[in-house]
């Protein structure tokens, strides 16, 4: 049973509404079987889940969380947060993943989207080679084979729909659309993983897709095919990192990235095969430079994460959407749309209270960083 927590309000002790399944059975509601109760350890404030759609843990965060199991009873934590480093680091990985979508939107309709899709996969397994041998001596299992099987084509075709979105809707639209995904992680983390919904975490995800809508304005303006593939993307992507949260707990966060580049290099095969045009030495170029920045966003968003706690380093993400209208109105001539950056505002701070909610009630983090479902 809780423990009544006046900071959620209410004169009676209650059960927790809210409540995340734990793995030392504080949480009211059972954990699922495909969810190991390992996944509760890290429940330090501002401990960050997922590093990215790839599904590495925050290593830092793994680290102080044993620190914390292994000091004296009776012993003061202490804190190695660094607020300021957290938010610089978080700052630079928002610009890497802004230039991952301008290359990709220079590159444009030059090739289809399941190619230029599977090109920035393949390329991008090269900069992976040293993970192969750790990947191979990696105890996954038939069922673990199977999740990440799952995960691959689901993360396939989500990745085909956001390179498609890429050519037919603005930057900032793509950008502020993307954010709806940890949205959809609590919405399908309480239709199979168990947690609950309380009021707060409802009217906050009411918050967001008044947001969306905001974005989309349907009946005043054209909803493009584009805006539908970005909606789909997003949910697919949430499905891809809850899959991602269990399998980090079974093996190496190394393993895990490399599983997902494997998986979707071999599910976007037989598309790319199915539109292959020959492509230049420029796309080639350009889906490697795409590869080269989504990994370098990756590998600083992690270390966003082991520096700061996820309440510090998340609304700078809001950063990112400035920066794609800036850059959409002045390399590629978008009209800026004061629509799209409201809704877009109110899907983050949608994205930032639930995760702030977890953060003060200090239960296993859910909810992921916007940039943490990016390709």
């Amino acid at each position: 049973m809780n423990e009544f927590d006046p900071r959620d309000g209410g004169d009676a002790p209650q059960v927790d509404q809210d409540a995340h399944v734990t793995g030392n059975g504080q949480g009211a509601a059972q954990p699922d079987p495909a969810y190991p109760p390992s996944t509760g350890a890290l429940r330090a404030e501002g401990a960050a889940p997922v590093a990215q759609s790839d599904g590495a843990p925050a290593l830092g965060n793994q680290a102080r969380a044993r620190d914390d199991a292994t000091a004296p009873p009776g012993a003061v934590p202490v804190d190695r947060s660094n607020p300021l480093a957290g938010a610089l680091w978080m700052i630079l990985t928002g610009i890497l993943f802004v230039c991952v979508t301008a290359v990709v939107k220079y590159v444009g309709n030059t090739v289809p989207a399941a190619e230029s899709a599977f090109l920035r996969y393949a390329l991008g397994l090269l900069l992976l080679l040293p993970a192969i041998g750790p990947m191979l001596r990696a105890r996954i299992g038939r069922r673990g084979f199977g999740l990440f099987a799952l995960r691959g084509a689901a993360h396939s075709i989500a990745v085909m729909l956001w390179f498609f979105a890429m050519t037919q809707i603005s930057i900032a639209e793509v950008t502020a659309m993307n954010y709806l995904s940890p949205v959809y992680v609590t919405l399908l983390a309480a239709l199979f993983l168990g947690e609950r919904l309380a009021m707060r975490r409802i009217l906050a995800i009411v918050v967001a897709l008044v947001g969306a809508f905001v974005i989309l304005r349907p009946g005043i303006r054209t909803v493009e095919a584009g805006h539908m593939a970005m909606m789909a993307a997003a949910v697919l992507f949430a499905f891809s990192y809850l899959i991602a949260k269990i399998m980090s707990d079974r093996v190496e966060p190394l393993v895990v990235v490399t599983m997902l580049s494997v998986a979707v290099t071999i599910g976007l095969a037989p598309f790319a095969w199915a539109v292959w045009v020959p492509p230049s030495l420029e796309v080639i170029g350009g889906m490697f430079l795409v590869a080269c920045f989504a990994t370098a966003g990756h590998l600083t968003m992690t270390l966003a994460f082991r520096a700061a706690p996820l309440t510090v380093t998340q609304p700078l993400t809001f950063l990112q959407l400035i920066w794609a209208a800036i850059l959409g109105a002045v390399v590629f001539g978008e009209a800026t749309d004061f629509w799209v950056l409201t809704g877009g505002g109110m899907i983050l701070a949608s994205v930032s209270f639930i995760t702030w909610r977890e953060a003060v009630l200090k239960r296993r983090q859910i909810t992921p960083d916007p940039l943490q479902t990016k390709v």
